[in-house]
């Protein structure tokens, strides 16, 4: 085995262990010391491959992006060519695939924002980017907006042990979320909300002009 295959191999059996712990005990009790006792490295081995118990963190929370991303991207091109929502109807099979991934690596999420605030700037700057681009695409922007909301909402009771629904109960919500012909009937018509001014409402405009 080569050193760099051996390095990548040290490398996720670190991240495994934290997944591990913080599920197990808590973000409060993930030190270096205790990834290496669930990894089985020697405490020099997790620090060759992470310096501080934030590095960590970091390196969750940007694996757990990566992962994501992906998913988001393969289904994206999947539904581009025939739904006329892509981008929410992309997000919201985002959020519920996260809503099914194993609580343990949803709650590595979580220590990354109870540890450190400041790591989610990342992500939190891709979410306003996907929420402009499914404002822009919508019939009524406020309507997608809710249904966004729905799903985010089945989403974290689900993680923190709050929600009242069984996993087909979850699903079948989600369904109806992603379903375009359940909410036709409760879209409002431009001329019924509120009036956007400035270039941004020129140019969403423009936009629907040049789509129909």
């Amino acid at each position: 085995m080569d050193n760099a295959t051996r390095s990548e191999r040290s490398r996720n059996a670190a991240l495994e262990a934290a997944i591990a712990i913080i599920a197990r005990d808590g973000p409060g009790r993930l030190t270096l010391d205790a990834i290496a006792r669930e990894s089985g490295l020697s405490k020099g081995g997790v620090m060759h491959q992470f310096r501080t118990k934030e590095a960590v963190l970091k390196a969750l929370l940007e694996r757990q992006m990566a992962h994501f991303e992906e998913f988001s991207s393969a289904y994206m091109a999947k539904v581009s060519a025939t739904s006329p929502n892509p981008n929410l109807a992309t997000q919201l099979a985002t959020v519920r695939e996260a809503a099914t991934s194993p609580n343990s690596a949803a709650l590595a999420l979580v220590a990354a924002v109870v540890e450190n605030p400041s790591l989610m700037a990342l992500p939190r700057e891709r979410e306003m980017k996907r929420m402009a681009a499914i404002r822009e695409e919508a019939a009524d922007p406020d309507l997608a907006m809710l249904r966004w909301a729905g799903a985010i909402g089945l989403l974290l009771s689900s993680l923190f042990g709050m929600s009242p629904l069984n996993r087909d109960e979850q699903q079948r919500l989600f369904a109806r979320l992603l379903d375009d012909a359940q909410w036709h009937g409760l879209e409002q018509s431009p001329a019924k909300r509120p009036a956007k001014s400035g270039a941004a409402s020129t140019a969403r405009a423009a936009s629907r002009r040049k789509r129909a």
